[in-house]
């Protein structure tokens, strides 16, 4: 059995980790297209170093997020390859290309974290969740509010639960980025008295809502480390945005480095749908700077509030963040999501 991944940015290299780790376990032969939609050595290579990831056999190096610029040398790969499955992970523009070059060309396709639904149709991450899984042989759900909604939609492929396959990752490795990761120390940071920010997507590094958001990071009294993605920084200078002194602006992270300050922050502001994940593994309340979510259920618990571009909303959701109970609901899976995930693409293969 033969399986083609297709990878292209920073959650991706993250949730093909422990997948990757499975599919060996299972003697199945894995190849991986990296599309290059992220470049940068530490969106891109640092994952593979750090986290196990196989060398792609693939490096397209779009570098692009344009769909239609991938689509090619995805097809290509797969036609040269023929593999078993075709495998996407996420909402990404790479998990678009992937998916429509499977279609081109005819072979299975698997979607990794299927039937998350935001009901924002001014995201382009909705549109693409939606077009992806009407072409998905395999629909691969965190939770059974996901499974539901596919019913709903009444889409062709099987619908199968098998848990985030980043929780994989998180339970894994954050002890180990704790003991291993120095990042508190060079930033000189104490455990739960700094908050975290992150900031990426493209409505919010514009104008008005990238001043908007970076005028409650300024109004924040704690310190804030601003992990900032380059099209965030390039946005920061080209807006002349300014950042108070408590607010450090830092190249992006690797994933250890990330998941040491993520676990022992004091809060977590984002519009990163994975953080928002990550977050309430590790315990961490997180603030949306977005006016909807796909992980709705964080939202439901109490454990992430959106804010929208609101920086007084934003500056009272920190203030007024605790943190989570130790007791909390366990949410999209097991830490065995990736076993399950090859399961269910050797079932489908019988």
């Amino acid at each position: 059995m033969k399986v083609l991944s297709v990878v292209g940015n920073r959650p991706q290299f993250i949730k093909s980790a422990p997948l990757s780790v499975a599919l060996r376990e299972r003697g199945i032969a894995e190849i991986v297209v990296h599309t290059g939609q992220h470049y940068d050595h530490e969106l891109s290579q640092v994952f593979f170093e750090e986290l196990g990831l196989a060398e792609p056999t693939y490096r397209l190096e779009a570098r692009t997020r344009d769909v239609g610029a991938m689509q090619p040398g995805i097809a290509g790969a797969i036609a040269r390859e023929r593999p078993d499955w075709v495998l996407v992970l996420g909402d990404t523009n790479t998990t678009l290309a992937g998916a429509r070059a499977a279609r081109e060309v005819g072979l299975p396709l698997a979607h990794v974290e299927s039937g998350l639904r935001s009901g924002d149709w001014s995201m382009p991450e909705e549109r693409t969740r939606v077009e992806v899984d009407s072409y998905a042989d395999l629909l691969l759900c965190p939770d059974e509010r996901s499974a539901e909604t596919l019913r709903g939609e009444g889409v062709p492929g099987r619908i199968v639960v098998v848990g985030d396959v980043m929780a994989d990752v998180c339970l894994r490795l954050a002890p180990i980025a704790r003991q291993r990761s120095r990042a508190l120390e060079r930033l000189r940071l104490q455990p739960g008295g700094y908050v975290v920010a992150t900031l990426h997507r493209d409505a919010n590094v514009e104008p008005p809502r990238l001043g908007r958001i970076v005028e409650g990071l300024n109004r924040i009294a704690l310190p804030v480390v601003f992990s900032a993605h380059p099209r965030t920084r390039r946005a920061l200078v080209r807006c002349n945005t300014r950042l108070r002194e408590h607010v450090t602006l830092v190249a992006p992270l690797s994933y250890l480095d990330f998941a040491a300050l993520l676990s022992q922050a004091r809060v977590v502001v984002t519009d990163s749908g994975g953080v928002q994940k990550e977050a309430y593994w590790y315990g961490i309340p997180c603030v949306t700077t977005r006016p909807s979510t796909e992980w709705v259920d964080t939202v439901e618990l109490g454990a992430n509030t959106l804010v929208d571009d609101d920086p007084d909303r934003l500056l009272a959701a920190v203030e007024a963040a605790s943190p989570l109970p130790s007791n909390r609901p366990p949410l999209y899976g097991d830490g065995r999501a990736s076993q399950r995930v090859v399961e269910a693409l050797c079932s489908l293969s019988r």
